[in-house]
């Protein structure tokens, strides 16, 4: 006779089990602080590991976390040996890593982020879309996430005679520190996809694309143009036989990687004239890529003079990878993406739930 308590249950039980989403969803119903708890431990983790040996009041301070609070959640993660506390602070230790590396994709599951990557994607109408949990504007190091994020994807399409276009910027530059060392490729080409020297030399272009290119054990040319410079002096730059061969590798580009700006922001940070900035805020200009300035229906509206990619150009390379996050950047987005079937948007969580906010409200 069959036991009647093990009947019980399997009435209980839905035919086919149930899905990972859905035993989130229940946990969430009866353990509503669970997600919270898992979260603010993630959190803790990874900003030890990113900051590794760090003291206690230096982790509650980039946290935002009281002391206390700080305390009681080192005390548990140590039993659990995930971290260990010497003279110079705290380190993750190889469980620890291992942990936060399963975390990863765990947090993704558990905020529906996946989701929220397919109307992003359906409603821009883009390649792919990939979110990173959390908000690069209150915790910084999800930045360094994003980077991780988009590098893994490059490795993933990267091939023999890749040619790879780069912009600078200080977010492309995490993508680029945290790409790991390939030697399953050979022949590839990175180009800065612009010229440009800016102030900040560890973020041009240049610098980026000889950086790139040596983890891919690969190899670069250099565009060393300044900044808005006239259309008299770019026309004879242009029969310079060096950058000529840089622009015509540059068209050839199967890759861009590329971040997203403010387009007035961006504008200033180049040092462009008061002219053209009160052009450009004339134009309704919201976004900037790759030296295009967009409005908020995408039409380009300006576009910087600078040798390099335009943005005929940039539609016809097969993959462009746009790393940008915070909501901050949520309209410079939409603007700059719209409707580029080529494009993969690496985003934080914090702006991709603003653009869904946004695009609902649109439509």
């Amino acid at each position: 006779m069959r036991d009647t308590k093990s009947y019980k249950w399997d009435a209980l039980r839905p035919k086919g089990g149930l899905k990972v989403q859905e035993i989130l969803s229940v946990q969430k119903k009866i353990v509503p602080e669970l997600v919270d708890i898992l979260e603010k431990r993630y959190n803790i983790l990874k900003t030890i590991y990113f900051n590794q040996p760090i003291g206690r009041r230096v982790l509650a301070s980039e946290l935002s976390l009281g002391e206390r609070i700080v305390r009681t959640e080192i005390n548990f993660l140590k039993e659990q040996d995930l971290i260990e506390i010497n003279t110079l602070g705290m380190t993750v230790t190889e469980e620890g890593i291992r942990v936060v590396e399963q975390l990863n994709d765990f947090m993704h599951e558990i905020k529906g982020l996946n989701d929220v990557e397919e109307f992003i994607k359906t409603s821009l109408g883009l390649k792919d879309v990939i979110i990173v949990p959390g908000d690069v504007e209150s915790n910084p190091y999800v930045l360094k996430e994003l980077g991780k994020a988009a590098s893994n994807y490059v490795k993933d399409i990267i091939k023999d005679d890749s040619i790879i276009a780069i912009t600078g910027g200080s977010t492309v530059k995490e993508l680029v520190e945290a790409f790991p060392k390939i030697n399953n490729v050979s022949n590839v080409l990175v180009l800065p996809a612009r010229g440009g020297m800016g102030r900040k030399v560890e973020s041009q272009a240049n610098t980026l694309a000889a950086a790139l290119a040596q983890k891919v054990n690969g190899s670069y040319k250099l565009l060393h143009i300044p900044e808005n410079v006239s259309l008299e002096v770019l026309d004879g730059l242009l029969k310079e036989k060096q950058i000529k061969d840089v622009i015509d590798c540059i068209h050839k580009a199967d890759i861009l990687i590329y971040g997203i700006g403010n387009a007035i922001h961006m504008a200033g940070k180049r040092g462009a004239s008061e002219e053209f900035i009160e052009e450009l805020k004339k134009n309704g200009a919201v976004g900037e890529a790759y030296g295009c300035y967009f409005d908020k229906n995408s039409k380009v509206v300006s576009e910087n003079t600078t040798i390099g990619i335009k943005i005929n150009d940039a539609k016809k390379i097969n993959t462009h990878i746009a790393v940008a996050a915070g909501k901050n950047k949520v309209e410079a987005i939409i603007a700059a993406e719209m409707n580029d079937s080529n494009a993969v948007l690496v985003t934080d969580e914090a702006a991709a739930n603003k653009i869904v906010e946004l695009m609902k409200a649109q439509n």
